[in-house]
Formats: C-alpha cells, structure tokens, sequence
C-alpha cells in the first residue's frame, strides 16, 4: 500500500475538482470552504488486492470515499465462515457515520483508490453541513434499496438470471454513464468465479456454466477468463428476468 498526502490550494483543492466524489459522491453536497477544511486532513492511497481496509469489530477511525476500483464487504460468523453481503464502487463512501466499531469486514477486491479522512471530522461536519447529512442518508437508503433488489434476485430468480443480474450490476456501476442502448461495454470480472458464487449463493461449477451458455447465446464474451465484453446490454438485461 501506498499512501500520498493530498497538496492543496486556495479555493476548491486541485485534486478535488476532477475527483468523483466530489461530483457524484458525498463531497457534493460541500461548499469550497468545507471542501478545503476536509481536504487538510485528508490522504489519497492506493491498496492492492486483498488488502483488508476495515476488519471486523475494528475501531472505526477513519472514512473513505472510493475513488476507484471494487471493494467487497463481507459478514463474518463466529466459527470463520464468511459471506459477501455487498459491493461497493466509485464513488461510494466507506464507512458507517455515528458508529464506534465496525461491524462489517472490507477487502480491496481489486486495486483500490481512496481518499479517507478521519472519523472525528467527517461527524463534525455533519453537524454543521445538512447537505452532507442529507448526501450520506441518500447513499444509505440507496444501498438499502440495492440489498432489497438482491434479496429477491437470490430468493426468486433462477442460476442464469442470477449470473445475467450480477454482470449487469457490475457494467452499470463500473461505467454509470452506460445504458441498455450503449453498443459495447467491457470490464474485468472483480471477484474470482469462487466469490461470485459465494455472493451469489450458487457452486463455482453452476457459475461457470451460465457464464459459458451466456457466451454460446452471443449475449457476452470472454477473454482471458475475466475480461467480459458485452455488446449490447439489452440483451443481457432480457436475461435477468425482470
């Protein structure tokens, strides 16, 4: 892990004014003074994958935004088993406010951007910034939203439509500016077909034979194991069921 401290200037800070958390994500809903206040004790780091970026019943000190890349979060039981109860994307914001110890563990699942801040500031900015308070309730009841989504794709939707749901998911929130008319999207798969059958609650063997019937249905591609290319999400989004 590498970590670079943040450079500053007057008005809006340099690196915030190109940064998706500041157009799309919590930082948003700042004025340029509450930008700046922030960004004096901010850091920008770049994990690997597989790095641990919250563990489990850990003091929570400091919230991220994800500027790039995929981060899972998992639950843990207390005899080691783990389940992976979301994903999240740029430019989520990581952390829960108001709350002394995480109860959630997260894991860069590929190379990950971050901008954190320490927890003490970001809740007193709350205090003093609506907007913010507002921006993050917004962020929550959205992720709300999305776990009610996926617990009917779990509960009702078939193996295919499971898969089909899960690759739509991931194209939408890698590029948010695609649509179901967009010709062509592509990316890398984040997890392996082992975490994907685990987030999906089907056998690495199910996973990888609807992969397969999605590619022999012209509907995706796929190179090198992991690189996904669709060309037309409509028709991936047909095979989601609804």
């Amino acid at each position: 892990m590498k970590i670079r401290q943040d450079v500053h200037s007057a008005g809006i800070p340099v690196l915030c004014q190109s940064c998706e958390a500041r157009h799309r994500g919590v930082c948003g809903a700042l004025e340029p003074e509450q930008l700046i206040e922030l960004a004096k004790t901010s850091s920008r780091r770049d994990v690997s994958p597989g790095v641990e970026l919250v563990g489990d019943a850990e003091a929570v000190e400091c919230y991220s935004n994800v500027l790039g890349g995929v981060v899972k979060l998992t639950k843990s039981l207390p005899d080691g088993r783990q389940q992976i109860v979301g994903l999240q994307f740029a430019p989520d914001f990581l952390g829960r406010p108001f709350k002394a110890e995480s109860d959630i563990n997260a894991e860069a699942a590929t190379e990950v951007s971050l901008c954190s801040f320490p927890r003490t500031v970001i809740e007193r900015m709350m205090r003093n910034a609506p907007e913010l308070e507002h921006r993050l309730l917004e962020q929550a009841l959205n992720e709300l939203d999305e776990a009610r989504n996926w617990m009917v794709a779990l509960g009702r939707k078939t193996a295919s439509e499971k898969v089909a749901s899960f690759l739509l998911m991931i194209a939408r929130n890698i590029d948010p500016s695609v649509d179901t008319v967009a010709e062509q999207t592509s990316y890398d798969l984040p997890l392996t077909r082992a975490d994907i059958a685990d987030f999906l609650g089907l056998t690495i063997e199910t996973v990888s034979r609807q992969l397969t019937r999605l590619r022999a249905d012209g509907v995706i591609r796929i190179e090198n194991h992991r690189h996904i290319i669709v060309d037309g999400l409509s028709r991936l989004e047909q095979r989601c069921g609804g």
